[in-house]
C-alpha cells in the first residue's frame, strides 16, 4: 500500500494527508513542500512528478491535501484562505526540518506566500506555477456579473462551472470574505529571498500579467519571471515540467558564486 497517505492531527482535530520522502539528507539542499490548486489534490500530475525528480535528486519532499481536499478531512465548502494557509503552515512545522523550496501551484501560490511571510526563516525560496494570489477578489468576485454577487450574497454559495473538474464547484461567500482578509497585490510582500514565478502566456484562469504584478510587489529582487508563449494553466506538459524542475534545482543549489 505504497500510495497509501499518511496522517497528520492538527490541533483543531483536522487530519491532514500527506506522502514524505525523507531525501538524502541536509547535504542535499533544502527541501521542497507542493502546494496545490483550489480543488486539487496531491496525487496531481505536478505534484507526482516533482516528487519522483526530488527522488532522484536525494532531495526532501512533501505533499500533502488540505482540509476538504483530497484524502484529508473536512468540507471544501467550509474551506477558505485562512484555514488552507495553515494547514500548509502545520505541514511545513510538522512534516519538514531545515530550510524549503516552497513550490505553489495556481491557489497553492497564494498559499506559498502566505506561509513564507509566516515561517520566512524556514523558506529557502518560492517557486509559483500559475501563482494566484488575491483570486477571490481580483479573478473572481471582480470578474462576476451581478447576478453572480446576488446568488453569493443571498445564498453564501454559487455553483461554478469549470473546465478542470467534471462538476461545478461551490464558491462560498465565506471563501470571498475570509480572502479579503489575506490580499497580498496591494501592498509589499516582505518576501526577500529567491522566488521563480512560472506562468503561461494561454492560461484561461490566471491571467499572465499576474505573475507581472507578484513579481512587483515583492521586496525581493531576485525574481525570476518565465512567461510560456504556448502555456496554458495546468502547465503539466513534460516541457513544462522540466522548467519546474529546473526552476526548483537553482533554487535549492543555493546562490550562484
Amino acid at each position: 500500500m505504497a500510495n497509501t497517505p499518511k496522517m497528520f492531527t492538527r490541533d483543531n482535530g483536522a487530519t491532514i494527508a500527506y506522502h514524505k520522502s525523507e531525501g538524502a539528507g541536509p547535504g542535499n539542499g533544502p527541501g521542497v513542500v507542493f502546494l496545490g490548486g483550489f480543488m486539487s489534490d496531491m496525487d496531481g500530475t505536478k505534484a507526482m512528478a516533482l516528487e519522483a525528480h526530488c527522488e532522484q535528486q536525494g532531495r526532501a519532499y512533501v505533499r500533502f491535501d488540505y482540509q476538504g481536499h483530497g484524502q484529508s478531512s473536512g468540507k471544501f465548502t467550509e474551506g477558505t484562505i485562512g484555514k488552507w494557509s495553515e494547514d500548509a503552515i502545520d505541514a511545513l512545522d510538522t512534516l519538514t526540518r531545515g530550510p524549503q523550496i516552497l513550490v505553489g501551484s495556481s491557489m497553492g501560490g497564494w498559499i506559498m506566500l502566505l506561509a513564507a511571510l509566516a515561517r520566512p526563516e524556514r523558506v529557502a525560496g518560492l517557486v509559483g506555477i500559475a501563482a494566484a494570489p488575491d483570486f477571490t477578489e481580483a479573478l473572481m468576485w471582480k470578474g462576476f456579473s451581478a447576478e453572480i454577487r446576488e446568488t453569493l450574497q443571498r445564498d453564501r454559495v454559487y455553483h461554478a462551472p469549470s473546465e478542470y473538474a467534471d462538476s461545478s464547484y461551490a464558491i462560498t461567500m465565506d471563501l470571498i470574505e475570509d480572502g479579503r482578509k489575506h490580499l497580498l497585490l496591494d501592498k509589499t510582500i516582505e518576501f526577500d529571498r529567491p522566488v521563480h514565478l512560472i506562468q503561461g502566456i494561454v492560461d484561461d484562469a490566471v491571467p499572465w500579467e499576474h505573475a507581472l504584478t507578484i513579481s512587483r510587489q515583492l521586496k525581493t529582487d531576485d525574481v525570476t519571471t518565465t512567461l510560456i508563449k504556448d502555456g496554458d494553466h495546468r502547465l503539466s506538459r513534460p516541457e513544462d515540467l522540466a522548467k519546474i524542475f529546473a526552476a526548483v534545482d537553482r533554487l535549492a543549489s543555493g546562490p550562484a558564486d
